[in-house]
């Protein structure tokens, strides 16, 4: 099935990318580890099954470093060893954050202190922006049908300047 829709080949949607985009080249600037951005946007790009982000965050974790055990136990992280206690925090947070529409009742309490052990404000802001950020992208995503699987590492470098 081929994408149903290009965005940026249209003028408004363009406008609109651009600011988007503007909005995680900030969160991407923050003090949040860049580690925990590509495991928190390839958890929740996972759990809304868009191909292309999945593409888009695995490979470019992969091009900064993360290791391919670590990547494949993102699916399955309460489950694995790899990850430390703020990533699994992070993870935690990005999960229940991401499924809203799964009737569940959203952020824990215990969830959220465990952010608040390991993240200070600016990166907490940070993190709540990126959920809602990557849940949006997500669904631009699935609901254009944009494939994954041929996006080249660092693309996305190219509109930071």
């Amino acid at each position: 099935m081929e994408a149903r829709f290009d965005l940026m080949a249209n003028e408004l949607g363009a406008k609109i990318g651009k600011r988007f985009f503007n909005v995680s080249l900030a969160i991407q600037q923050s003090s949040l580890p860049r580690t925990v951005q590509n495991l928190a946007m390839l958890r929740a790009s996972q759990i809304n099954g868009c191909g292309y982000c999945v593409d888009v965050h695995s490979k470019d974790a992969a091009a900064a470093g993360e290791t391919a055990v670590r990547l494949a136990l993102v699916a399955a992280w309460h489950e694995s060893t790899v990850f430390t206690e703020a990533e699994r925090a992070a993870l935690a947070f990005t999960e229940e954050g991401t499924r809203l529409a799964d009737a569940h009742p959203g952020v824990s309490d215990a969830t959220w202190a465990r952010v608040r052990e390991h993240y200070d404000d600016d990166q907490i802001a940070a993190l709540v922006y990126l959920v809602a950020m990557i849940n949006a992208a997500n669904r631009l995503g699935v609901t254009l049908h944009t494939k994954g699987g041929s996006y080249e590492p660092g693309a996305f470098a190219a509109l930071e300047n």
